[in-house]
């Protein structure tokens, strides 16, 4: 059975759980069919019910789809679906492709890609990001890691549950962005944690700062808003982005060093924010500016002495001090004052 992804080829979806089922949703209309498979009965209905076909198996379901989507938990699921007693490979027909959408290991895909070749499958790992939400509303990300060949033959199913689809590279490739990607996302539930504890103790709504992140989020685009950049090397003279980002140095220290201040008044620590401080800078290719470089002086010498309140609200001033004269040096980088946060 051809594994081209055109209208014609039957797409068979196995898993119909939170992610699964919204996303085979999508391919009910698929001009080709589709046949769903999972060890539910009650996960089922509802597809067969809209006129899919169901399959007792994946065994059963591979012998008459060309691209087969499996959505399963982790790791060891993916292969007992895949070589099984009764797995995808036992009767998945030479070119079929299957597209592994559950977030596995990357070493994992290339070993189910060789057992797939073994049987002249064709494997993709393309894990997915957008949550249910974006399964729901057809807009999911997808990451895919596989022949350019595979890649194209899923691109079209693809399409009726994902509004974007990136060809990461070979297999794994497309694991290794989706786990890239989730580290932003998690660190960043880290951090929003944080700073729910300096607004708390700060006596704020911390709901209320909910509301507005959101909000500035959707506008801005939160962190992926600097992830424009094709390298993470540092930035060199003449280069478009050296005065943007050096900018956006200076917002980011500033704003960072307020609320370390205030969450030394307040007794809160903030071990997030203290690392993004000093750090910011060189992850943005632009080195660190003064008020980040203050900040560690100031703290070295604190870990020589006990500081008391006073003293780091005046290493803070100092900082500023710092910072402003760097801004009114003519740098061009600097003259700006204008925040765009």
């Amino acid at each position: 059975m051809s594994g081209d992804g055109g209208g014609g080829t039957r797409v068979g979806f196995i898993g119909l759980g939170d992610m699964g089922a919204p996303m085979a949703k999508k391919l009910l209309h698929w001009s080709g069919g589709l046949t769903v498979c999972d060890t539910r009965p009650e996960a089922v209905q509802p597809f067969t019910d809209a006129g899919a076909e169901a399959a007792g198996s994946p065994a059963e379901l591979a012998a008459k789809c060309g691209v087969v989507c499996v959505a399963v938990v982790n790791d060891q699921q993916v292969r007992t679906v895949l070589t099984g007693e009764k797995g995808v490979l036992s009767t998945a027909a030479p070119g079929t492709v299957v597209a592994v959408h559950s977030t596995i290991g990357d070493e994992s895909a290339v070993e189910f890609a060789r057992l797939c070749a073994e049987r002249g499958v064709e494997l993709v790992d393309a894990p997915i990001s957008g949550g249910a939400a974006g399964a729901n509303s057809g807009r999911l990300a997808v990451m895919v890691g596989g022949s350019d060949n595979a890649v194209a033959a899923v691109r079209e199913p693809f399409g009726c549950f994902a509004d974007l689809v990136v060809h990461a590279g070979e297999v794994g490739a497309g694991t290794r962005m989706k786990l890239a990607r989730n580290l932003l996302h998690f660190i960043s539930f880290t951090a929003a944690t944080e700073a729910q504890r300096l607004a708390e103790a700060a006596g704020l709504d911390i709901a209320a700062l909910g509301k507005v992140v959101r909000h500035s989020d959707a506008v801005t685009g939160g962190a992926g808003s600097i992830m424009l950049r094709d390298t993470t090397a540092p930035l060199e003279e003449g280069d478009f982005w050296l005065p943007i980002l050096t900018h956006v140095r200076e917002l980011g220290e500033k704003d960072l060093s307020l609320a370390l201040e205030l969450g030394g008044r307040m007794g809160t620590e903030l071990p997030l924010a203290t690392l993004a401080l000093s750090r910011f800078g060189d992850g943005l290719g632009v080195g660190q500016g003064a008020i980040s470089a203050a900040w560690d002086s100031a703290g070295s010498a604190q870990r020589d002495r006990p500081a008391t309140a006073a003293a780091s609200r005046g290493s803070i001033a100092g900082q500023e001090v710092a910072a402003a004269d760097q801004r009114n040096s003519g740098s061009p980088a600097q003259n700006d004052s204008k925040e765009s946060e």
